[in-house]
């Protein structure tokens, strides 16, 4: 299987998270017009699988190194195949949350406070596991994330005050999903054997690890988003028939997005053997400012904030990228 060599390679990796992480809320803000979140999920949990069956079988079924897809699936313990899956099942609950999150209050709110949280969260936990870089410089790192946070929180209640048109549930919906999402990643990672190079008995290489981490999404979508469809946060129920209905272009923009952010989890797992798995989340979580600028300056949703909301904007922005920086130079 395809294995990182080097620290350097590993960041290239995460910032290709970064970008496939922050940018497939487009494909939920494109197909939002005429296609509801529930119904788009369904497509996208298909992509997130179809992408790691390809790169299972592509980049982790090539090389000398490791241990190939198919013989890694036959080895695998029950205790390491569930512990990818947990992290699926986990990751699946924040993200619909996220989803309903985007749908209400938009990329420029719910990703930097949600995946922010997530950020903080997450290499928090991660960091507890496997205690990889310096300390001071990641937290320190952390630290400018959280005010980032704060910022953006700051800059959505100034302007659902000024328009009187928002709602504070996307932003209620955002911070439990950050919560729960910093949870999912510490699980997929201890699937796998540490040292990729060097297979462990019983445990998952990347590659295998990433394919049962989409089975335990598709597996608690039949639950957690029939629910939502019975239930949803805006608007009336929908059904399965609804989903049948829909055009060649609705489905395939939801695999899309499915597959971009799959892109992104693979590339991150991949490089957690060279960067730890701290730090490959926390950079991979980077994706904050990749969809803040796409909210901010594609979509423009903040376009009726109030005078001043631009600069509490660039202070949001400038934070997450100090911070990110100090979160690379931690190791």
């Amino acid at each position: 299987m395809f294995i990182i060599q080097n620290y350097s390679t590993a960041v290239i990796f995460c910032f290709i998270t970064m970008l496939c992480w922050g940018s497939w809320a487009n494909t939920q803000k494109l197909a939002a017009s005429t296609w509801r979140f529930e119904l788009f999920y369904w497509d996208y949990v298909w992509g997130i699988l179809l992408m790691a069956l390809l790169f299972a079988f592509t980049l982790g079924s090539v090389g000398a190194a490791g241990r190939s897809f198919w013989p890694d699936m036959a080895q695998a313990s029950a205790a390491s195949m569930g512990s990818a899956v947990l992290g699926g099942i986990i990751f699946n609950a924040a993200n619909i949350l996220l989803g309903a999150a985007i749908a209400i209050a938009g990329m420029s709110v719910a990703f930097p406070v949600g995946i922010g949280i997530a950020l903080v969260w997450g290499v928090l936990v991660n960091y507890i596991d496997n205690p990889v870089g310096d300390s001071w410089r990641l937290f320190a790192g952390v630290a400018l994330v959280g005010l980032a946070i704060l910022l953006n929180a700051f800059a959505y209640r100034r302007t659902a005050a000024h328009t009187q048109s928002v709602s504070s549930k996307g932003l209620i919906l955002s911070i439990v999903a950050g919560v729960a999402m910093g949870f999912f990643y510490k699980y997929v990672a201890a699937s796998m054997f540490p040292d990729f190079s060097q297979p462990m008995a019983g445990k998952l290489s990347p590659y295998t690890a990433v394919v049962f981490f989409a089975l335990g999404i598709l597996g608690s979508n039949l639950l957690f988003n029939t629910l939502l469809m019975k239930q949803p946060f805006v608007g009336n129920p929908v059904s399965y028939a609804d989903y049948f209905k829909g055009n060649f272009r609705s489905h395939l923009t939801g695999i899309l997005g499915g597959a971009i952010w799959c892109v992104g989890m693979s590339c991150s797992i991949i490089a957690s053997g060279k960067a730890g798995p701290a730090i490959s989340y926390g950079l991979g979580q980077g994706a904050t400012v990749v969809a803040a600028i796409w909210g901010i300056f594609i979509w423009h949703e903040f376009k009726n904030a109030p005078k001043g909301t631009g600069l509490v904007l660039n202070s949001m922005l400038v934070c997450y990228l100090i911070g990110l920086g100090l979160i690379i130079a931690a190791r």
